[in-house]
């Protein structure tokens, strides 16, 4: 179980002085948030509505600059040093994690942000493989390190895009732009809702005495990314029916249940579920921005369970392993709503818990796993934190 209060320090120090002594230099130290989505799984990528916040794990950059036209990168968590010649980054994915290192610098030559070599100390704090996109606050941490050390500036809107087209053509993920959003716009206390399609954004308070507690369930099913593919596909489907009928339709966005009902016949038995799950669950993400806007807990947790089980039935990309975690959820104290986040098939459950209650919810939520599968859970408990920046010893 991981506790909330870090002191980020702890981190900070030790990272520069031991790029200190590598390098000679003392560097600037540059960190990204991890995220988590509080509602509003899969319609990212339909023109919709999310509700990310950023969260208290970040990955953190030491740079400094080198007078080559060299990245010399070392990584603390994959215990690994790559060199990569700012002339030659060039090329298709390489499976490797340098790849997001990689096609950040080339998206910003591409854009003909000006900056020499620099050496970059990696440290990493966000849980890989948990949905909490490490991928994202790695690549917003490098362009910051990048641009920083080089006295270039992008704004944070350009700093998302670039950041979202490295991992399209240098990692071959096709992601939305929500996890670099996120990553740059966060902002402590507060979740982001933001509408996909035009990159509006509202930010909304979340009360002081809520805590954000992820339970990863330590499980990922291999099947993950060819399910999401498809996924997409059903999606793409249902909008080249529905615009047949509705002209003015370009995502599911534009499609309201009623219009999906009224078109059910037309569509396969499938592809009607998995949309009537993206359109629902933007109406939930608007509900829930009602919700808390009121500070309306227990409408934002209902909405969350709603979410949950149109994941599971309509989308069908929950597992055996979440659905357990959100059962026991339900039936603890002080917790106003959970669900599955990120793409399913394994990864993290998200919970609204009151502050006072989480103890007592860490621990029968761990012990009622384990005891239900076998498998030992990793909880953080979280607020939502700011987002990406330059790290000066103050928050």
């Amino acid at each position: 179980m991981v506790p909330e209060t870090k002191n980020y320090e702890s981190t900070a120090d030790p990272l520069a002085a031991r790029f200190e002594e590598t390098f000679g230099t003392k560097p600037r130290i540059y960190r990204a948030p991890g995220r988590v989505n509080l509602i509003g799984e899969h319609t990212d990528y339909n023109d919709g509505f999310v509700m990310p916040s950023a969260v208290g794990f970040y990955t953190w950059i030491a740079a400094s600059p080198r007078p080559d036209k060299v990245l010399h990168v070392r990584s603390h968590e994959f215990h690994e040093t790559v060199e990569l010649s700012l002339e030659r980054l060039a090329g298709p994915p390489r499976g490797h994690w340098s790849d997001f290192i990689r096609g950040v610098a080339a998206v910003l030559r591409e854009e003909n942000y000006h900056f020499g070599g620099a050496n970059l100390m990696i440290e990493g704090q966000v849980p890989m493989g948990a949905g909490l996109s490490s991928s994202a606050s790695l690549e917003v941490a490098t362009a910051l390190s990048l641009l920083g050390e080089s006295s270039s500036r992008a704004s944070s809107l350009e700093l998302a895009r670039l950041c979202q087209r490295a991992e399209h053509e240098y990692v071959g993920t096709r992601c939305g732009i929500m996890d670099q959003f996120i990553a740059v716009f966060g902002q402590a206390g507060h979740a982001l809702m933001l509408d996909c399609r035009s990159l509006q954004a509202e930010s909304l308070a979340i009360p002081a005495d809520v805590r954000l507690v992820i339970c990863n369930s330590m499980v990922k099913h291999v099947l993950a990314s060819g399910e999401y593919n498809r996924r997409r596909a059903d999606c793409e489907t249902g909008v080249a029916i529905l615009k047949k009928s509705f002209s003015d339709v370009t995502a599911l966005r534009d499609v309201s249940l009623e219009q999906l009902e009224e078109r059910r016949g037309e569509l396969p038995e499938v592809v009607f579920r998995r949309c009537r799950h993206v359109i629902s669950e933007n109406k939930r993400v608007l509900d829930a921005a009602e919700a808390l806007r009121s500070e309306n807990l227990d409408e934002f947790g209902g909405l969350m369970y709603q979410s949950h089980l149109s994941l599971r039935d309509d989308y069908e990309v929950s597992c055996q392993e979440l659905d357990v975690l959100v059962e026991i959820a339900k039936q603890c104290d002080g917790v106003y709503g959970s669900r599955m986040t990120g793409g399913g098939f394994g990864g993290c459950m998200i919970s609204l818990v009151r502050a006072a209650a989480v103890p007592d919810f860490q621990d029968k939520l761990s012990k009622r796993y384990i005891e239900a599968t076998g498998i030992t859970p990793a909880i953080y408990v979280c607020s939502a934190a700011q987002g990406a920046g330059e790290w000066t010893g103050q928050e």
